[in-house]
């Protein structure tokens, strides 16, 4: 593939907010560069342009761009498969600070959506013709935008924990409490208080972990982490439910909210998360603060 035009050229603009959805699809061609992301090559291959196309319909403000045009409708990928059972929505919605959601199979065939992309009848239909989707389930109120809506598409149930309830007053099924509750055959959510009051991990068949803004994997420290200069509700609540959940849970996949994704042996793991919640012990209380997030 020929380098392109400076007209066609793929750029970031300034609208950028550093979320880092980007840079997790297109590694190769997109990197931090004075607080938000910015094309540090341009695409060789095919699939390199399919990745940049990945990035650009994931981006919450539309930021990535080919000249002066957006993204080739034609051209979307998603929803993006990731494995057999799980794809990544895209089309992350402003209103959720871009986070993450996903759709994961069950053997039944049904599907759930774990947290929400931004809300159009377009994407809900693309979404839907793979299948039922019989459930929507919130991770915590920052990533309760749309979810009345896509439940309401798919005739589904909408979860929420009843810490976060104020986010989605009129959720159908109300988790309460901290002790971990399977919601259905394989699926379990386990209260997660820390990030919010309400924030919720669901794990799905001891391999899939989607953990909301709780924990994620940070490439600069190639390692679990947890956010802890936006922790909302209280650090020191996080660190007791990691400890509480830590021993609870087995998955092989990380599937969060905001960060980036990992594979690993579900021993490995179950190593990491003992060693995040003892590290997330000795973590003190400290300001909302977004710009030293590092991922």
């Amino acid at each position: 593939m020929n380098e392109p035009s400076a007209d066609a050229a793929w750029h970031v603009d300034r609208r950028c907010t550093n979320c880092d959805t980007a840079r997790q699809l297109a590694p190769e061609l997109l990197a931090e560069v004075a607080g938000r992301s910015s094309v540090v090559r341009q695409p060789r291959t095919t699939a390199e342009e399919k990745a940049m196309y990945a990035a650009a319909f994931a981006c919450h403000t539309r930021s990535i761009r080919r000249g002066t045009r957006g993204p080739d409708p034609a051209l979307d990928p998603f929803p993006l498969p990731l494995t057999e059972h799980v794809h990544l929505c895209g089309h992350n919605s402003p209103h959720t600070a871009g986070a993450n959601a996903y759709l994961l199979r069950r053997p039944a065939g049904n599907l759930m959506m774990i947290d929400t992309p931004r809300w159009s009848s377009t994407l809900a239909a693309k979404y839907a013709a793979l299948g039922p989707i019989t459930d929507v389930l919130l991770t915590h109120r920052d990533h309760a935008a749309h979810g009345r809506q896509y439940a309401d598409r798919f005739g589904a149930r909408l979860w929420i924990h009843e810490g976060d309830l104020s986010a989605a007053p009129d959720a159908d099924r109300v988790l309460r409490g901290t002790e971990p509750v399977e919601i259905a055959d394989g699926v379990t959510a386990h209260p997660l208080p820390g990030h919010t009051e309400g924030s919720t991990l669901y794990v799905a068949d001891e391999t899939y972990c989607f953990s909301g803004d709780s924990f994620y994997w940070s490439r600069t420290l190639g390692d679990l982490a947890v956010a802890e200069s936006v922790t909302w509700y209280s650090i020191t609540e996080l660190a007791a439910s990691l400890a509480r959940t830590a021993p609870r849970i087995r998955f092989e996949w990380l599937l969060p909210g905001h960060g980036d994704r990992r594979r690993l042996p579900a021993g490995e793991f179950a190593r990491r998360m003992r060693d995040l919640a003892v590290r997330t012990a000795a973590l003190a209380p400290r300001p909302i603060d977004f710009s030293a997030l590092s991922w």
